[in-house]
């Protein structure tokens, strides 16, 4: 492919992913238990809505919901992209690899033991989670002769995983009346006015944690090629990885604490990325995988929770749940790939 048709189709990629993300913004604006009509939607958006209880709607319940899935599937795209990209193991996701669960677990036990409450707080118990689940994973799937392998450290994710979410389980079971909160949230719900409200006090805990995320970018296309390489480019590989943990910690903590765990997210958005760059003419180039990870992982969260709203009037099905219902099949199809079963 040329360079001027490369960049025509880079072209065409970012404003493929802006129409869409657009699209889907007014659709969740728009879509839940009363319809609202788009054009309406953009004049509420101006000022100019056509009724009260239109505005209400769109300004109070929506536009929050909306912005909370663009930030936390941002940053869940990017805790994917990046932790794939670390590894080198194209089965790593926040969800699977225990981080999700570890930041959920270490806020159970401050709300139930401690009584942490605050924003501050509960950021802060995620990111402690969400660190010591990781470094729990690594020594597990290191462990043994054969060292560490895609496969093992994927089964070490399932494993600590299983355990976190049991003992998570416990302690909500010992707090009645939290059991019903808890319930929704962790299936990944984006239907919680607190975590609307908690989101500027996160943010920029997320935007320094994609800022992190992005500074790696380069580095990350030189140890893509093994450790050796990177080395002899003058790539300090250890910093790099410890920048790589810190970027995940700050992005999935502050996800997890607004909207709970939501599995294979950062999987399967990761993969769809390099499908689109590579017909873009990009390749395995990092300075556009992790951009195009976290304007597609919104898109796909958006549309979980909008069909969620829609398929069970006038209940509505948490977006975590449909994202599963994606991701189960397609972590399986990843497992069972032969040149990833036998790594």
């Amino acid at each position: 492919m040329g360079r001027g048709r490369t960049r025509a189709a880079r072209g065409l990629l970012v404003l493929a992913l802006a129409a869409a993300l657009l699209t889907l913004c007014l659709l969740s604006l728009g879509l839940g238990a009363r319809d609202i009509p788009p054009l309406d939607v953009i004049r509420t958006l101006l000022g100019t809505a056509p009724d009260r209880q239109v505005e209400n709607i769109v300004w109070e319940a929506r536009v929050p919901r909306t912005l909370l899935a663009l930030a936390t599937g941002a940053a869940l795209g990017l805790s994917g992209a990046l932790m794939q990209a670390l590894t080198r193991n194209p089965l790593a996701d926040p969800g699977i690899l225990g981080v999700s669960a570890g930041a959920a677990f270490a806020l159970v036990v401050a709300a139930v033991t401690l009584g942490v409450g605050s924003a501050q707080g509960r950021i802060l118990f995620a990111f402690v989670g969400a660190l010591a689940a990781s470094v729990g994973v690594y020594l597990l799937g290191n462990a043994g002769r054969s060292g560490l392998t895609p496969v093992k450290l994927a089964l070490a994710g399932v494993a600590i995983t299983a355990l976190l979410t049991s003992l998570t389980s416990a302690f909500v079971l010992t707090q009645p009346e939290s059991l019903n909160r808890y319930r929704f949230w962790s299936a990944g719900s984006l239907a919680e006015r607190q975590a609307a409200d908690q989101l500027l006090t996160v943010l920029p805990f997320l935007v320094a944690g994609a800022a992190l995320a992005l500074a790696c970018t380069p580095a990350l296309n030189s140890l893509a090629l093994g450790e050796d390489v990177a080395a002899a480019l003058g790539r300090r590989t250890g910093l790099i990885r410890l920048a790589g943990v810190a970027a995940v910690t700050l992005l999935t903590g502050a996800a997890v604490a607004l909207i709970g765990p939501v599995v294979f997210l950062g999987l399967v958005v990761p993969h769809l990325a390099r499908v689109f760059a590579a017909r873009a003419g990009i390749g395995p180039d990092h300075r556009w995988l992790l951009p195009v990870s976290a304007a597609l992982a919104p898109c796909l969260l958006l549309a979980a929770d909008v069909l969620g709203r829609v398929v069970a009037r006038p209940l509505e099905i948490q977006a975590g749940v449909l994202v599963a219902f994606i991701g189960g099949p397609f972590f399986i199809a990843l497992v069972r790939r032969r040149h990833f079963a036998e790594v």
